[in-house]
């Protein structure tokens, strides 16, 4: 019995011995493993920081890629001043692309909220860019031109004629492919006064570049709202669908979209200095704890239901 207990008693001293070897062994691991992984964190980090970098300097160059010497003169006006909130002015009169003159308000008088374009049909390059990014954006939406929005496109080119306008309808309607949509997407053109007063109520500054002889101007869609209020802007080229959709609900007030839509405006906050939606902490917060509060009621009566069926007191 004395043998056994001491034999017993050197098993238990060497398993102890070994845990605590493995333990050192454990705890050396991880100290080789910390800084990697602490490295690896920073990494992701920094990685997930550069979308919002890139956001937050969305539609402005950042400094160093500006010409040695600073800004070119013909550039120094050539800017989009967001105007949110104002007054597009309903009274101007253009001409469609069947040469109909037609005045701004007609396309408001609905409840359907508009994206303006303002471009020229005859640029060379920035402003298909802009076009072709807004149909595929427009492609990736359910909603459509005509039914639950209207689409301008307006341009700030007073020799333009309405038959540009109507090349230019025909190539985007039958990209777009989408049927119906022709009742929806007007392009318009107009004189020098009705121009300047819709470029300079919307705060698009552009100029003629004699030397190239093209106009320099910037990049943007703007939606508003039915009654003309201007209620956001998206720069550069790239249209997020999300974005739109969310923009088009929200100047609506409500009249479009999916009680989906409408959580989703509760979550997300449109932000002007990126013309972009981003998520409010708090308003997610408060809906977690709303859906916490039913999910919590809905089991309550379940068990009750429960408890009633099988006959408990």
């Amino acid at each position: 019995m004395k043998v056994r207990r001491q034999k017993s008693e050197s098993n238990r001293q060497l398993k102890a011995r070994r845990e605590k070897a493995n333990g050192r062994r454990v705890g050396a691991a991880l100290d080789r493993l910390l800084p990697t992984a602490f490295r690896l964190l920073l990494s992701a980090l920094c990685l997930l920081s550069i979308p919002f970098a890139a956001s937050a300097q969305y539609g402005r160059p950042p400094e160093s890629t500006m010409p040695q010497g600073g800004t070119p003169d013909v550039l120094k006006t050539v800017t989009i001043e967001q105007r949110l909130n104002e007054q597009i002015p309903l009274d101007l009169t253009f001409r469609d692309e069947a040469g109909h003159d037609v005045w701004l308000g007609e396309y408001f008088k609905t409840d359907k909220p508009v994206v303006l374009a303002l471009v020229y049909y005859q640029c060379p390059m920035l402003c298909n860019e802009v076009l072709n990014s807004l149909t595929g954006t427009l492609q990736a939406m359910s909603f459509t031109p005509g039914r639950e929005y209207e689409v301008l496109t307006v341009s700030f080119d007073s020799r333009e004629t309405p038959q540009m306008a109507a090349t230019k309808r025909s190539e985007y309607l039958k990209r777009l492919g989408r049927p119906g949509a022709e009742a929806g997407w007007h392009f318009l053109t107009g004189d020098r006064a009705a121009i300047d007063r819709l470029t300079e109520a919307v705060g698009f500054h552009y100029v003629w570049d004699e030397r190239s002889k093209q106009f320099a101007h910037a990049s943007a869609i703007m939606v508003a709202t039915p009654r003309g209020k201007l209620s956001h802007y998206f720069y550069g080229i790239e249209y997020a669908p999300k974005d739109l959709r969310l923009a088009l609900v929200e100047a609506s007030s409500g009249r479009i979209g999916s009680p989906v839509d409408q959580l989703i405006l509760y979550c997300y906050h449109y932000d002007p200095t990126t013309g972009k939606y981003g998520l409010v902490v708090m308003n997610v917060m408060r809906a977690a704890g709303v859906l916490t509060v039913f999910g919590l009621v809905a089991l309550i009566l379940a068990l009750r239901r429960r408890s009633a069926g099988d006959g408990w007191d």
